[in-house]
């Protein structure tokens, strides 16, 4: 038995990794379906046969070309931990493009290999019928058809990675390695190269692996030879190959390798998988689905359309529900006001607990639906769809149309989006997506326009809402464009992106995501919110005499000193600065800070709320809070995925100068206009 335990899964984005990864370890880790959810390598347990196996869920890659952060993160993995096992994880459906990874991995020679053909529903569906046995007997490695979603195939994979555990193998083909071979003459090549590899590199890295890498001019590669002492000499040598073979080829040397594995795989599909061709000939669903969706001239506008829908089901399904909870915050309070008599206890459990942690779980029902909403958009498979919708856009604005991934995820939270920007592979395009993504709306702001939407807007509380998440969307372009004309300039890559299959959501699989994402929310309210309440509580009930939440108490003289910067933009009240304040920790903190201060929640807070704002004013508030400061944990995110503060204060400077500016605007023309 191998004394190393660990497994690594590597695949493409939406070949539906995670989803094995998961019923391999009874993970709950997320499942999307578009490039960019597994940003970072997720860690489960495996138990086989009273050992347990380290399985590491690799970033989703395409190769193993180190182009983007994604990719680097799967290829050092790989090459520097050297796990017991590599399970690549393929699209049935799709072989030729899954297989390049694939045979990369089998080239790289470090680790055992099983193929995963997963989705073998969809494959049948598409009319391919795939001789497994006989492929995995050519290539080589086994092979075991899955369909990851139901479980299928689950038990032979496992009975495969246990025989593997044995030192045995369905097919007796224990040694690493890949049965494709070059032409002779890049061959010889190779050869003379891997010759030349000095011991220090060899000890560390497979010897072949280094030589491809050099005859395709992988700059990471280079560098690793040029700090041995005859570095110099020998990439010299190579660059003296590379060109002696590109006389003869008439082409580069990495195109030519790369056509060859490509031509090698066309061939391996051609002789193990044979397609129907009434079936194959014919569009499938996905492409009459596409022919509408992403459409030049339809995609954009059924886009706004179903994001719409999304929102005001968020809205008012969620606010049914949140009715109740409201009422229950409600009852808790008079019960404990009737009941105890320390007049400090009361007043902390009625006003700071339930006027604050309160008001921002009354909202809960309405992060669920978002979340909800969201998950269903990803796992149809209609997100990825949003990205092409939104390439040409998001191109005249200088931002890569790639992008639009992260800042959806923004719709989530902007940390794990701006996490998700290493998918980007160009350091220019990825620092302007950080610089714009805490302008997407996150779910922690939501609470902020549900209760104010709901006090000013009654009758249009979903558009409202839905205005304020485009209006976030289009400044985020704007400034795309601004930014990358004064640090970037140059130009954009083109989108190129794998459209996944769309899918009938598993309900239980997104009812499932929606919930672990808003259990975070309540998790949020549990600690960093009621901690920011004891604190506002103890500012607002200081010094003893004051009255509670007067302008004399600590916090109100906090507030009278801040309250004038936003007079011009119509919410001048030292309760609405200090709530803009302290939203600086989280922003749920906003709504939870006016539930303090007010003493009220849910509808309570509501009739507040239309006392001291007009419509004009609310909404400026409600930009306000879209657009200034983002939140200590995302300017945390942004100084490291930026490496820099500078960044990360460029990010708080610009957001508070326009989140203002914008403020003010509304409110003085709107007010011109009133």
């Amino acid at each position: 038995m191998s004394d190393n335990r660990i497994i690594a899964l590597a695949g493409n984005p939406n070949s539906g990794k995670t989803t094995i990864f998961n019923a391999l370890t009874g993970s709950n880790q997320r499942v999307g379906n578009w490039p960019g959810v597994t940003v970072e390598k997720k860690e489960g347990v495996l138990r086989l046969e009273g050992t347990d196996y380290t399985v590491v869920d690799l970033p989703g890659t395409y190769g193993l070309s180190a182009r983007s952060i994604d990719e680097r993160v799967a290829r050092d993995f790989l090459v520097r931990n050297k796990p017991f096992l590599v399970a690549v994880i393929l699209d049935a459906s799709n072989l030729e493009r899954n297989m390049y990874l694939a045979l990369q991995i089998m080239e790289l020679g470090v680790s055992k290999v099983v193929l995963v053909f997963n989705m073998m529903d969809v494959a049948r569906s598409r009319g391919m019928e795939i001789d497994a046995r006989a492929m995995s007997i050519f290539l080589g490695v086994p092979i075991v058809p899955t369909i990851g979603n139901k479980k299928e195939g689950i038990e032979d994979l496992k009975r495969v990675i246990s025989l593997y555990v044995r030192g045995l193998s369905a097919d007796n083909k224990m040694e690493p390695g890949s049965p494709f071979k070059y032409r002779q003459d890049i061959e010889d090549a190779i050869e003379q190269v891997e010759s030349m590899i000095p011991n220090e590199i060899a000890r560390e890295y497979p010897a072949r692996w280094v030589a491809i890498r050099l005859m395709e001019d992988d700059s990471e590669y280079r560098d690793i030879v040029a700090r041995m002492s005859s570095g110099e000499e020998i990439l010299g040598k190579v660059d003296a190959l590379r060109q002696h073979l590109e006389r003869i080829l008439g082409y580069d040397v990495e195109t030519a390798m790369a056509e060859m594995r490509y031509g090698y795989i066309k061939g391996v599909v051609r002789e193990f998988v044979k397609r129907r061709p009434s079936i194959g000939d014919r569009l499938s669903m996905s492409d009459r689905i596409d022919a509408v969706v992403t459409n030049r001239y339809l995609g954009l506008p059924i886009f706004l359309l179903i994001m719409w829908i999304a929102f005001m089901l968020t809205f008012n399904l969620g606010g049914f529900f949140s009715d109740y909870i409201d009422a229950f915050f409600t009852f808790v309070g008079s019960i404990t006001a009737a009941h105890i008599r320390t007049e400090w206890l009361a007043s902390f459990i009625c006003d700071g607990v339930i006027g604050g942690v309160g008001a921002v779980l009354v909202f809960l029902p309405n992060i669920f639906m978002l979340f909800l909403m969201l998950s269903i958009l990803e796992e149809s498979g209609y997100m990825a769809r949003g990205a092409f919708v939104m390439d040409k856009l998001m191109h005249a604005m200088g931002l890569h149309g790639k992008s639009f991934i992260p800042m959806v995820l923004g719709f989530g939270c902007n940390v794990p989006a701006i996490m998700a920007t290493r998918t980007l592979e160009n350091r220019k395009d990825r620092i302007i997506t950080i610089l714009v993504n805490p302008l997407m709306s996150c779910s922690a702001r939501l609470p902020v326009y549900v209760l104010f939407a709901g006090a000013l807007f009654s009758a249009h509380q979903g558009t409202v809402i839905f205005s304020i998440y485009i209006l976030g969307i289009i400044l985020a372009v704007v400034l795309a464009r601004i930014f990358k004309s004064m640090f970037f300039k140059g130009e954009t890559t083109p989108l190129v992106m794998e459209l996944p299959p769309y899918h009938i959501p598993e309900p239980k699989g997104v009812i499932l995501s929606a919930w672990q994402r808003s259990a975070l929310f309540v998790r949020k309210a549990g600690t960093v919110i009621f901690a920011a309440v004891i604190l506002i509580w103890l500012m607002a009930s200081f010094p003893l005499g004051a009255g509670y939440a007067s302008e004399h108490t600590l916090i109100g003289r906090l507030g009278s000193v801040l309250a004038p910067v936003f007079s011009p933009a119509g919410f001048g009240y030292w309760q609405a600065a200090v709530a803009l304040f302290f939203g600086i920790l989280a922003k749920e903190v906003v709504v939870g800070t006016l539930g303090t201060l007010y003493h009220t929640t849910g509808s309570g807070l509501s009739a507040v709320i239309a006392s001291h704002f007009s419509p004009l004013s609310g909404y400026a508030f409600m930009v306000m809070t879209l657009v200034y400061i983002p939140c200590i944990a995302t300017i945390a995110v942004i100084k490291r995925e930026t490496n820099s503060w500078a960044w990360a204060g460029f990010a708080v400077a610009y957001s508070l100068i326009l989140g203002w500016s914008l403020a003010v605007i509304i409110f003085q023309v709107g007010s011109l206009f009133a």
